[in-house]
Protein backbone atom coordinates (compact mmCIF):
# COMPACT_ATOMS: atom_id res chain seq x y z
CA UNK A 1 0.00 0.00 0.00
CA UNK A 2 1.19 3.26 0.28
CA UNK A 3 4.42 3.04 2.30
CA UNK A 4 6.69 3.83 -0.61
CA UNK A 5 9.85 2.78 0.26
CA UNK A 6 9.46 -0.75 -0.86
CA UNK A 7 6.74 -0.28 -3.95
CA UNK A 8 9.87 -0.62 -5.96
CA UNK A 9 10.74 -4.01 -5.09
CA UNK A 10 7.04 -5.00 -5.35
CA UNK A 11 6.80 -3.76 -9.07
CA UNK A 12 6.27 -7.41 -10.17
CA UNK A 13 4.01 -8.50 -7.38
CA UNK A 14 1.41 -5.28 -7.18
CA UNK A 15 -1.06 -7.28 -9.13
CA UNK A 16 -1.12 -9.40 -6.56
CA UNK A 17 -1.67 -7.26 -3.03
CA UNK A 18 -2.13 -4.19 -1.67
CA UNK A 19 1.61 -2.85 -1.65
CA UNK A 20 0.93 -1.73 1.85
CA UNK A 21 0.11 -5.14 3.16
CA UNK A 22 4.12 -5.58 2.56
CA UNK A 23 6.42 -3.74 4.67
CA UNK A 24 6.57 -1.42 7.71
CA UNK A 25 6.89 2.08 6.90
CA UNK A 26 9.82 4.05 6.97
CA UNK A 27 10.50 6.58 9.28
CA UNK A 28 8.81 9.56 9.30
CA UNK A 29 9.80 13.05 11.21
CA UNK A 30 13.68 14.47 11.52
CA UNK A 31 13.81 15.86 14.59
CA UNK A 32 13.67 14.84 18.14
CA UNK A 33 10.88 12.56 20.37
CA UNK A 34 10.66 15.66 22.40
CA UNK A 35 10.27 18.37 19.70
CA UNK A 36 7.79 16.19 18.54
CA UNK A 37 5.92 15.54 21.43
CA UNK A 38 5.16 19.05 21.62
CA UNK A 39 2.88 19.13 18.87
CA UNK A 40 1.61 15.69 19.84
CA UNK A 41 -1.56 15.13 21.67
CA UNK A 42 -2.94 11.44 22.66
CA UNK A 43 -6.17 10.64 24.75
CA UNK A 44 -8.23 7.24 25.13
CA UNK A 45 -11.54 7.43 25.17
CA UNK A 46 -13.93 5.55 28.18
CA UNK A 47 -14.65 3.34 25.41
CA UNK A 48 -10.98 2.18 24.75
CA UNK A 49 -10.47 3.79 21.46
CA UNK A 50 -7.35 5.93 21.21
CA UNK A 51 -6.42 8.98 19.18
CA UNK A 52 -3.15 10.85 18.38
CA UNK A 53 -3.74 14.29 16.84
CA UNK A 54 0.06 15.99 15.53
CA UNK A 55 -0.21 19.59 14.92
CA UNK A 56 0.65 20.56 11.38
CA UNK A 57 -0.62 24.25 10.54
CA UNK A 58 1.13 25.31 7.31
CA UNK A 59 -2.54 24.65 5.44
CA UNK A 60 -5.86 24.44 6.14
CA UNK A 61 -6.09 20.68 5.95
CA UNK A 62 -6.07 17.86 7.85
CA UNK A 63 -5.50 13.58 6.99
CA UNK A 64 -7.11 11.23 9.37
CA UNK A 65 -6.41 7.48 9.21
CA UNK A 66 -8.10 5.02 11.21
CA UNK A 67 -6.35 2.04 12.02
CA UNK A 68 -8.59 -1.32 12.93
CA UNK A 69 -6.21 -3.88 14.26
CA UNK A 70 -7.40 -6.88 12.10
CA UNK A 71 -6.60 -8.56 8.77
CA UNK A 72 -6.51 -12.01 6.83
CA UNK A 73 -4.61 -13.06 9.87
CA UNK A 74 -7.33 -13.09 12.05
CA UNK A 75 -9.56 -15.23 9.88
CA UNK A 76 -10.33 -19.05 10.66
CA UNK A 77 -10.90 -22.01 8.21
CA UNK A 78 -14.52 -21.30 6.25
CA UNK A 79 -13.88 -17.51 6.42
CA UNK A 80 -11.40 -16.16 4.22
CA UNK A 81 -11.56 -13.17 2.37
CA UNK A 82 -13.82 -11.77 5.67
CA UNK A 83 -11.73 -8.72 6.29
CA UNK A 84 -11.41 -7.61 3.20
CA UNK A 85 -15.28 -8.26 2.59
CA UNK A 86 -15.94 -5.63 5.42
CA UNK A 87 -13.22 -3.11 4.46
CA UNK A 88 -15.55 -3.33 0.92
CA UNK A 89 -18.74 -2.82 2.89
CA UNK A 90 -17.68 0.14 5.17
CA UNK A 91 -18.46 1.76 1.86
CA UNK A 92 -21.77 1.00 1.46
CA UNK A 93 -23.29 3.53 4.35
CA UNK A 94 -24.56 3.51 7.39
CA UNK A 95 -28.37 3.24 8.98
CA UNK A 96 -28.33 7.08 8.16
CA UNK A 97 -26.55 7.41 5.33
CA UNK A 98 -27.04 5.40 1.89
CA UNK A 99 -30.81 4.75 2.53
CA UNK A 100 -34.20 6.06 2.10
CA UNK A 101 -36.35 4.11 4.53
CA UNK A 102 -33.79 2.24 6.74
CA UNK A 103 -36.81 0.28 8.75
CA UNK A 104 -37.93 -1.41 4.75
CA UNK A 105 -34.81 -1.98 3.65
CA UNK A 106 -33.70 -3.85 7.12
CA UNK A 107 -36.64 -5.88 6.60
CA UNK A 108 -36.00 -6.51 2.76
CA UNK A 109 -32.33 -7.33 3.70
CA UNK A 110 -33.52 -10.15 6.65
CA UNK A 111 -36.00 -11.62 3.60
CA UNK A 112 -32.29 -11.95 1.18
CA UNK A 113 -30.45 -13.59 4.30
CA UNK A 114 -33.61 -16.27 4.36
CA UNK A 115 -33.41 -17.05 1.06
CA UNK A 116 -29.71 -17.64 1.17
CA UNK A 117 -29.53 -19.64 4.07
CA UNK A 118 -32.14 -22.01 2.06
CA UNK A 119 -30.18 -21.85 -0.94
CA UNK A 120 -26.98 -23.08 1.30
CA UNK A 121 -28.92 -25.89 2.53
CA UNK A 122 -29.87 -26.99 -0.25
CA UNK A 123 -26.30 -26.85 -1.98
CA UNK A 124 -24.83 -29.31 1.11
CA UNK A 125 -26.84 -32.00 -0.20
CA UNK A 126 -23.69 -31.85 -3.06
CA UNK A 127 -24.91 -33.86 -5.91
CA UNK A 128 -28.02 -34.94 -4.62
CA UNK A 129 -28.95 -31.04 -4.38
CA UNK A 130 -32.21 -30.20 -6.22
CA UNK A 131 -31.33 -27.91 -9.24
CA UNK A 132 -34.33 -26.95 -9.87
CA UNK A 133 -34.82 -25.68 -6.38
CA UNK A 134 -31.63 -23.72 -6.10
CA UNK A 135 -32.43 -22.02 -9.54
CA UNK A 136 -35.87 -20.93 -7.94
CA UNK A 137 -34.41 -19.78 -4.52
CA UNK A 138 -32.18 -17.86 -6.80
CA UNK A 139 -34.54 -16.13 -8.64
CA UNK A 140 -36.06 -15.26 -5.63
CA UNK A 141 -32.77 -13.95 -4.03
CA UNK A 142 -32.46 -11.88 -6.54
CA UNK A 143 -35.54 -10.49 -6.33
CA UNK A 144 -35.31 -9.80 -2.48
CA UNK A 145 -32.38 -7.89 -3.34
CA UNK A 146 -33.85 -5.42 -5.94
CA UNK A 147 -36.21 -4.89 -3.45
CA UNK A 148 -33.54 -4.11 -0.89
CA UNK A 149 -32.19 -1.74 -3.58
CA UNK A 150 -35.08 0.45 -4.15
CA UNK A 151 -34.52 2.10 -0.21
CA UNK A 152 -30.30 2.45 -1.56
CA UNK A 153 -29.05 6.22 -2.18
CA UNK A 154 -25.69 4.28 -4.03
CA UNK A 155 -22.42 6.19 -3.17
CA UNK A 156 -23.76 8.37 -1.04
CA UNK A 157 -20.76 8.54 1.79
CA UNK A 158 -18.32 9.07 -1.08
CA UNK A 159 -20.46 12.22 -2.42
CA UNK A 160 -21.05 13.90 1.08
CA UNK A 161 -17.18 13.73 1.39
CA UNK A 162 -16.63 14.63 -2.05
CA UNK A 163 -18.38 17.76 -1.67
CA UNK A 164 -17.25 18.67 1.58
CA UNK A 165 -13.80 18.68 -0.35
CA UNK A 166 -12.55 15.55 0.37
CA UNK A 167 -9.76 13.54 -1.41
CA UNK A 168 -7.60 10.21 -0.95
CA UNK A 169 -10.62 8.14 0.22
CA UNK A 170 -9.57 5.03 0.61
CA UNK A 171 -9.40 1.90 2.89
CA UNK A 172 -6.90 -1.41 2.60
CA UNK A 173 -6.62 -4.49 3.82
CA UNK A 174 -3.11 -6.21 4.46
CA UNK A 175 -2.33 -9.85 6.00
CA UNK A 176 -1.92 -7.18 9.75
CA UNK A 177 -4.67 -4.51 9.66
CA UNK A 178 -7.32 -2.92 7.61
CA UNK A 179 -7.27 1.04 6.92
CA UNK A 180 -9.59 3.55 6.27
CA UNK A 181 -8.03 6.79 5.14
CA UNK A 182 -8.99 10.80 3.79
CA UNK A 183 -7.93 14.25 3.91
CA UNK A 184 -10.86 17.26 4.30
CA UNK A 185 -10.31 20.83 4.93
CA UNK A 186 -9.91 21.92 8.40
CA UNK A 187 -13.28 23.55 8.82
CA UNK A 188 -14.85 19.79 7.99
CA UNK A 189 -13.19 17.84 10.99
CA UNK A 190 -16.91 17.08 12.52
CA UNK A 191 -17.91 15.89 9.50
CA UNK A 192 -15.64 13.46 9.43
CA UNK A 193 -16.25 12.37 13.14
CA UNK A 194 -20.25 12.23 12.64
CA UNK A 195 -19.21 10.07 9.22
CA UNK A 196 -16.68 8.02 10.70
CA UNK A 197 -18.09 7.40 13.81
CA UNK A 198 -21.77 6.11 12.35
CA UNK A 199 -19.48 3.93 10.06
CA UNK A 200 -18.49 1.90 13.18
CA UNK A 201 -21.91 2.54 15.35
CA UNK A 202 -24.30 1.82 12.56
CA UNK A 203 -23.03 0.01 10.29
CA UNK A 204 -24.83 -1.65 7.20
CA UNK A 205 -23.87 -4.69 4.97
CA UNK A 206 -26.13 -3.16 2.62
CA UNK A 207 -25.94 -5.15 -1.52
CA UNK A 208 -24.20 -7.21 0.64
CA UNK A 209 -24.37 -10.76 -2.29
CA UNK A 210 -23.99 -8.21 -5.16
CA UNK A 211 -20.87 -6.66 -3.51
CA UNK A 212 -19.25 -10.26 -2.99
CA UNK A 213 -20.28 -11.00 -6.38
CA UNK A 214 -17.68 -7.31 -7.22
CA UNK A 215 -15.07 -9.52 -4.96
CA UNK A 216 -15.01 -12.99 -6.36
CA UNK A 217 -14.31 -10.87 -9.46
CA UNK A 218 -11.28 -9.22 -8.16
CA UNK A 219 -10.05 -12.64 -7.12
CA UNK A 220 -10.05 -13.68 -10.53
CA UNK A 221 -8.47 -10.61 -11.86
CA UNK A 222 -5.61 -10.40 -9.38
CA UNK A 223 -5.05 -13.73 -8.73
CA UNK A 224 -6.43 -16.28 -10.94
CA UNK A 225 -5.43 -14.25 -13.97
CA UNK A 226 -2.13 -13.00 -12.92
CA UNK A 227 0.45 -14.81 -13.26
CA UNK A 228 2.52 -13.66 -10.29
CA UNK A 229 -0.55 -13.75 -8.12
CA UNK A 230 -1.06 -17.44 -8.71
CA UNK A 231 2.57 -17.55 -8.16
CA UNK A 232 2.28 -15.64 -4.74
CA UNK A 233 -0.60 -17.73 -3.32
CA UNK A 234 1.24 -20.63 -3.99
CA UNK A 235 3.97 -19.66 -2.62
CA UNK A 236 2.75 -18.15 0.65
CA UNK A 237 0.52 -21.98 0.96
CA UNK A 238 3.89 -24.27 1.44
CA UNK A 239 5.97 -20.96 3.23
CA UNK A 240 3.43 -21.71 6.11
CA UNK A 241 1.84 -24.84 7.10
CA UNK A 242 0.16 -22.99 10.21
CA UNK A 243 0.44 -19.93 10.80
CA UNK A 244 -2.48 -17.74 9.21
CA UNK A 245 0.33 -15.84 6.73
CA UNK A 246 -0.16 -18.55 4.33
CA UNK A 247 -3.70 -17.89 3.50
CA UNK A 248 -3.98 -15.12 0.70
CA UNK A 249 -5.79 -11.55 2.13
CA UNK A 250 -8.74 -11.54 -0.70
CA UNK A 251 -10.10 -15.31 0.68
CA UNK A 252 -10.68 -18.29 -0.81
CA UNK A 253 -13.23 -18.64 -3.91
CA UNK A 254 -15.15 -20.90 -2.28
CA UNK A 255 -15.34 -18.77 1.19
CA UNK A 256 -16.15 -15.80 -0.61
CA UNK A 257 -19.02 -17.44 -2.34
CA UNK A 258 -20.66 -18.80 0.61
CA UNK A 259 -19.61 -16.20 3.50
CA UNK A 260 -23.03 -15.24 5.19
CA UNK A 261 -23.82 -11.07 5.97
CA UNK A 262 -24.25 -12.63 9.31
CA UNK A 263 -20.71 -14.08 9.47
CA UNK A 264 -19.63 -10.61 8.67
CA UNK A 265 -21.31 -8.78 11.09
CA UNK A 266 -20.18 -11.48 13.81
CA UNK A 267 -16.62 -10.41 12.28
CA UNK A 268 -17.67 -6.58 12.84
CA UNK A 269 -18.88 -7.31 16.58
CA UNK A 270 -15.59 -8.92 17.07
CA UNK A 271 -12.79 -6.74 15.28
CA UNK A 272 -14.24 -3.38 14.87
CA UNK A 273 -15.15 -2.50 19.00
CA UNK A 274 -13.38 0.69 19.62
CA UNK A 275 -10.55 -1.10 21.97
CA UNK A 276 -9.36 -2.51 18.74
CA UNK A 277 -8.96 0.89 16.57
CA UNK A 278 -6.60 3.69 16.89
CA UNK A 279 -7.42 7.37 14.91
CA UNK A 280 -4.56 9.55 14.00
CA UNK A 281 -5.13 12.57 12.86
CA UNK A 282 -2.19 15.06 11.24
CA UNK A 283 -2.74 18.66 10.21
CA UNK A 284 -4.51 21.64 11.06
CA UNK A 285 -6.15 20.44 14.26
CA UNK A 286 -6.41 22.20 17.68
CA UNK A 287 -6.71 19.53 20.09
CA UNK A 288 -8.77 21.36 22.61
CA UNK A 289 -11.91 21.15 19.88
CA UNK A 290 -11.12 17.76 18.84
CA UNK A 291 -11.19 15.78 21.62
CA UNK A 292 -14.84 17.34 23.05
CA UNK A 293 -15.95 15.99 19.44
CA UNK A 294 -14.41 12.40 19.71
CA UNK A 295 -15.84 12.00 23.35
CA UNK A 296 -19.12 13.05 21.68
CA UNK A 297 -19.28 11.03 18.24
CA UNK A 298 -17.11 8.37 19.12
CA UNK A 299 -17.73 8.16 22.56
CA UNK A 300 -21.19 6.71 21.89
CA UNK A 301 -19.92 3.33 20.40
CA UNK A 302 -19.90 0.93 22.89
CA UNK A 303 -16.55 -0.89 24.64
CA UNK A 304 -15.95 -4.57 24.23
CA UNK A 305 -12.85 -6.48 24.66
CA UNK A 306 -9.40 -5.93 22.26
CA UNK A 307 -9.31 -9.48 20.69
CA UNK A 308 -6.46 -11.96 21.16
CA UNK A 309 -3.47 -11.99 18.99
CA UNK A 310 -3.18 -15.26 16.84
CA UNK A 311 -1.27 -17.66 18.42
CA UNK A 312 -0.18 -20.39 16.17
CA UNK A 313 3.65 -20.43 15.91
CA UNK A 314 5.08 -21.27 12.80
CA UNK A 315 7.11 -24.31 13.56
CA UNK A 316 10.84 -24.30 12.10
CA UNK A 317 11.11 -25.92 8.55
CA UNK A 318 13.11 -29.32 8.31
CA UNK A 319 14.37 -28.72 4.70
CA UNK A 320 13.63 -26.91 1.83
CA UNK A 321 10.00 -26.08 0.36
CA UNK A 322 9.25 -26.07 -3.55
CA UNK A 323 6.72 -25.26 -5.67
CA UNK A 324 7.40 -25.32 -9.41
CA UNK A 325 3.85 -23.43 -11.38
CA UNK A 326 3.69 -24.30 -15.45
CA UNK A 327 1.66 -21.43 -16.57
CA UNK A 328 1.99 -20.06 -20.17
CA UNK A 329 3.58 -16.87 -18.63
CA UNK A 330 7.10 -15.35 -18.25
CA UNK A 331 9.29 -16.93 -16.05
CA UNK A 332 9.49 -15.80 -12.58
CA UNK A 333 11.80 -17.28 -9.71
CA UNK A 334 10.87 -15.89 -5.56
CA UNK A 335 12.89 -17.46 -2.93
CA UNK A 336 11.63 -16.59 0.69
CA UNK A 337 13.60 -17.24 4.12
CA UNK A 338 11.57 -17.16 7.49
CA UNK A 339 12.56 -13.95 9.57
CA UNK A 340 11.37 -12.72 13.02
CA UNK A 341 8.39 -9.89 13.22
CA UNK A 342 9.20 -6.33 13.58
CA UNK A 343 9.76 -6.72 17.04
CA UNK A 344 13.05 -8.15 17.39
CA UNK A 345 16.51 -6.79 17.84
CA UNK A 346 17.48 -7.78 14.24
CA UNK A 347 14.28 -5.86 12.20
CA UNK A 348 16.67 -2.95 11.32
CA UNK A 349 19.67 -5.52 10.07
CA UNK A 350 17.20 -6.49 7.62
CA UNK A 351 16.59 -3.19 6.22
CA UNK A 352 19.52 -2.43 5.52
CA UNK A 353 20.55 -5.73 3.94
CA UNK A 354 16.91 -4.99 1.84
CA UNK A 355 18.91 -1.63 1.13
CA UNK A 356 21.97 -3.43 -0.10
CA UNK A 357 20.67 -6.35 -2.08
CA UNK A 358 17.72 -5.04 -3.07
CA UNK A 359 17.51 -1.72 -3.65
CA UNK A 360 17.19 -0.30 -6.77
CA UNK A 361 19.62 0.09 -9.73
CA UNK A 362 22.93 -0.21 -7.57
CA UNK A 363 21.73 -3.00 -5.06
CA UNK A 364 24.01 -5.93 -5.34
CA UNK A 365 21.40 -8.15 -6.92
CA UNK A 366 20.56 -5.72 -9.82
CA UNK A 367 24.27 -4.91 -10.42
CA UNK A 368 25.06 -8.51 -10.56
CA UNK A 369 22.05 -10.59 -12.37
CA UNK A 370 20.57 -7.35 -14.68
CA UNK A 371 24.01 -5.27 -15.81
CA UNK A 372 26.50 -7.68 -15.16
CA UNK A 373 25.46 -11.07 -16.19
CA UNK A 374 22.56 -9.61 -18.03
CA UNK A 375 20.35 -12.67 -16.81
CA UNK A 376 17.66 -11.15 -15.68
CA UNK A 377 15.48 -8.53 -16.54
CA UNK A 378 14.96 -6.98 -12.76
CA UNK A 379 16.02 -8.61 -9.60
CA UNK A 380 15.73 -7.42 -6.11
CA UNK A 381 15.04 -8.46 -2.24
CA UNK A 382 12.98 -6.95 0.73
CA UNK A 383 11.48 -7.90 3.89
CA UNK A 384 7.97 -7.23 5.22
CA UNK A 385 5.97 -9.80 3.37
CA UNK A 386 3.42 -11.20 4.27
CA UNK A 387 3.11 -8.65 7.50
CA UNK A 388 4.84 -7.59 10.11
CA UNK A 389 2.79 -8.32 13.33
CA UNK A 390 4.34 -11.52 13.57
CA UNK A 391 7.22 -13.72 11.91
CA UNK A 392 6.66 -13.16 8.16
CA UNK A 393 9.80 -13.39 5.46
CA UNK A 394 12.51 -11.78 3.82
CA UNK A 395 12.37 -12.29 -0.11
CA UNK A 396 14.35 -12.09 -3.01
CA UNK A 397 13.34 -12.41 -6.46
CA UNK A 398 14.32 -11.85 -10.42
CA UNK A 399 12.70 -12.41 -13.45
CA UNK A 400 14.69 -14.05 -16.04
CA UNK A 401 15.78 -12.18 -19.53
CA UNK A 402 14.93 -13.39 -22.90
CA UNK A 403 17.19 -16.52 -23.24
CA UNK A 404 18.28 -17.20 -19.73
CA UNK A 405 16.68 -19.12 -17.33
CA UNK A 406 14.89 -19.76 -13.54
CA UNK A 407 17.70 -21.97 -12.82
CA UNK A 408 20.56 -19.46 -13.85
CA UNK A 409 18.75 -16.68 -12.10
CA UNK A 410 18.05 -18.68 -8.59
CA UNK A 411 21.97 -19.71 -8.77
CA UNK A 412 22.93 -16.11 -9.00
CA UNK A 413 21.51 -15.20 -5.86
CA UNK A 414 22.05 -18.00 -3.92
CA UNK A 415 25.51 -16.66 -5.25
CA UNK A 416 24.71 -13.36 -3.88
CA UNK A 417 23.40 -14.25 -0.46
CA UNK A 418 26.86 -16.63 0.01
CA UNK A 419 29.00 -13.10 -0.31
CA UNK A 420 26.88 -12.13 2.60
CA UNK A 421 27.56 -14.76 4.47
CA UNK A 422 31.26 -14.87 3.55
CA UNK A 423 32.48 -11.26 3.42
CA UNK A 424 31.41 -8.41 5.06
CA UNK A 425 29.80 -5.79 3.10
CA UNK A 426 31.95 -2.38 2.36
CA UNK A 427 31.46 0.85 4.72
CA UNK A 428 30.29 2.68 1.24
CA UNK A 429 27.23 -0.23 1.15
CA UNK A 430 26.53 0.42 4.58
CA UNK A 431 26.97 4.07 4.71
CA UNK A 432 24.37 4.42 1.44
CA UNK A 433 21.76 2.11 3.52
CA UNK A 434 21.64 4.57 6.44
CA UNK A 435 21.49 8.07 4.36
CA UNK A 436 18.86 6.34 2.41
CA UNK A 437 16.95 5.48 5.79
CA UNK A 438 17.45 9.01 7.02
CA UNK A 439 16.39 10.59 3.04
CA UNK A 440 13.49 8.72 3.88
CA UNK A 441 12.45 10.14 6.79
CA UNK A 442 12.41 13.65 5.85
CA UNK A 443 10.91 12.96 2.42
CA UNK A 444 8.24 11.43 4.17
CA UNK A 445 7.66 15.26 5.89
CA UNK A 446 5.43 16.57 3.26
CA UNK A 447 3.02 14.15 3.35
CA UNK A 448 0.03 14.34 6.33
CA UNK A 449 -1.45 11.66 5.29
CA UNK A 450 2.04 9.48 5.37
CA UNK A 451 2.81 10.82 8.74
CA UNK A 452 -0.72 9.82 9.74
CA UNK A 453 -0.61 6.31 8.51
CA UNK A 454 3.39 5.76 10.02
CA UNK A 455 1.90 7.24 13.51
CA UNK A 456 -1.13 4.27 13.66
CA UNK A 457 1.16 2.30 12.44
CA UNK A 458 4.14 2.08 14.88
CA UNK A 459 1.49 2.87 17.61
CA UNK A 460 -0.30 -0.48 16.77
CA UNK A 461 2.30 -2.66 15.93
CA UNK A 462 4.88 -1.87 18.05
CA UNK A 463 3.12 -0.41 21.02
CA UNK A 464 4.41 3.27 20.97
CA UNK A 465 4.36 5.43 18.14
CA UNK A 466 7.83 6.80 19.40
CA UNK A 467 8.98 3.48 18.11
CA UNK A 468 8.75 5.53 14.38
CA UNK A 469 12.37 7.13 16.02
CA UNK A 470 13.93 4.39 17.58
CA UNK A 471 13.46 2.78 13.64
CA UNK A 472 16.21 5.15 12.83
CA UNK A 473 18.56 4.55 15.77
CA UNK A 474 18.16 0.91 15.37
CA UNK A 475 19.41 1.61 11.39
CA UNK A 476 21.87 3.42 12.62
CA UNK A 477 23.20 0.85 14.92
CA UNK A 478 23.77 -1.49 12.25
CA UNK A 479 27.24 -2.93 11.65
CA UNK A 480 28.91 -4.99 9.06
CA UNK A 481 29.54 -8.17 11.26
CA UNK A 482 25.13 -7.47 12.09
CA UNK A 483 24.61 -7.97 8.57
CA UNK A 484 26.96 -11.34 8.08
CA UNK A 485 25.48 -12.97 11.35
CA UNK A 486 22.15 -12.64 10.31
CA UNK A 487 22.78 -13.96 6.77
CA UNK A 488 24.14 -17.04 8.07
CA UNK A 489 21.62 -17.54 10.80
CA UNK A 490 18.63 -16.55 8.79
CA UNK A 491 19.25 -17.53 4.91
CA UNK A 492 20.14 -21.30 5.23
CA UNK A 493 18.67 -24.09 2.70
CA UNK A 494 16.72 -25.64 5.46
CA UNK A 495 14.80 -22.27 6.15
CA UNK A 496 14.22 -21.56 2.61
CA UNK A 497 11.26 -21.78 0.49
CA UNK A 498 11.13 -21.67 -3.49
CA UNK A 499 8.70 -20.85 -6.04
CA UNK A 500 9.15 -20.78 -9.40
CA UNK A 501 6.99 -20.20 -12.48
CA UNK A 502 7.86 -22.76 -15.26
CA UNK A 503 6.79 -21.41 -19.00
CA UNK A 504 4.14 -23.74 -20.75
CA UNK A 505 2.46 -23.30 -24.35
CA UNK A 506 -1.09 -22.19 -23.60
CA UNK A 507 -3.74 -25.16 -23.18
CA UNK A 508 -5.81 -24.64 -26.15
Amino acid sequence: MEHGKHKRHLMWIATVVLLSAFAAPPPAFAQSVDEFEQRLTEFTLDNGLKFLLLERHEAPVVSFHIYADVGAVDEVTGITGIAHILEHMAFKGTKNIGTQNWKAEAKALAHADEIYARIKVERRKGDKADQSRLAELHKQLEKAQEEAGKYVIHDQFDEIYTQAGGAGLNASTSWDATRYIISLPSNKIELWMLMESDRFLNPVLREFYKERSVITEERRLRTESDPVGRLLEEFLAIAYKAHPYGEPVVGHMSDIETITRAEVAAFFRKHYNPANLTVAIVGDVDPQQVRPMAEAYFGRIPSGPKPDPVETVEPPQLGQRRVDVEDPAQPFVLIGYHKPSIHHDDNAVFDAITDIVGMGRTSRLYTSLVKEERIAMYSSGFQGLPGNKYPGLFLFYAVPARGHSNHECEQAIYAEIERLKDEFVTDQELERAKTRARADLIRSLASNSGLASQLAFYEVVTGDWRNLFKALEDIEAVTASDIQRVARQYFTSNNRTVAVTMTVPPQN
